[in-house]
């Protein structure tokens, strides 16, 4: 059996940490296959206007092009001139119940993020996606610091 990891990005520096922690831990295991992924939060729920309605499906296409140029392609380059083996996607929706969705989806065998830097009245109103993704999950989590 394969060993899937997904990796998911924030565009941060936090980001980074996640993914030299899963790029050891493919070189340490061999023959491991790596998904970056990003997720672009968005909720269905949004009120909008009809305007924005009808521009919606273009700025999401503008948004995931731009997610995978800045964030995931550079990323998976590092991975792949590293000898290993690596893909990348972005998706839209709540981080981690897209991130454990996706795990599922394909085959994962774990889910690499790195802890959330977000703090005060955000947090504690919201919650943290890590902590979210820690107690939803289907497969384990390691949460890099």
């Amino acid at each position: 059996m394969s060993t899937k990891l997904l990796i998911g990005l924030d565009g941060h520096s936090s980001g980074e940490r996640a993914l030299a922690y899963g790029e050891e831990m493919a070189c340490q295991v061999g023959g491991c296959e790596l998904l970056v992924v990003y997720v672009i939060e968005w909720s269905p729920y949004s009120f909008q206007t009809a305007e924005e309605n009808a521009l919606r499906h273009k700025r999401r296409e503008e948004e995931i092009a731009t997610a995978m140029e800045r964030i995931v392609t550079p990323a998976v380059t590092r991975l792949t001139e590293a000898g290993l083996s690596a893909s990348g996607m972005v998706r839209h929706g709540n981080v981690a119940d897209t991130l454990n969705a996706i795990a599922v989806e394909e085959g994962a065998t774990q889910i690499v993020v790195a802890r959330s830097t977000e703090g005060g009245f955000t947090k504690r109103i919201f919650g943290s996606a890590t902590a979210n993704l820690v107690m939803e999950a289907s497969v384990p989590v390691t949460v890099v610091t």
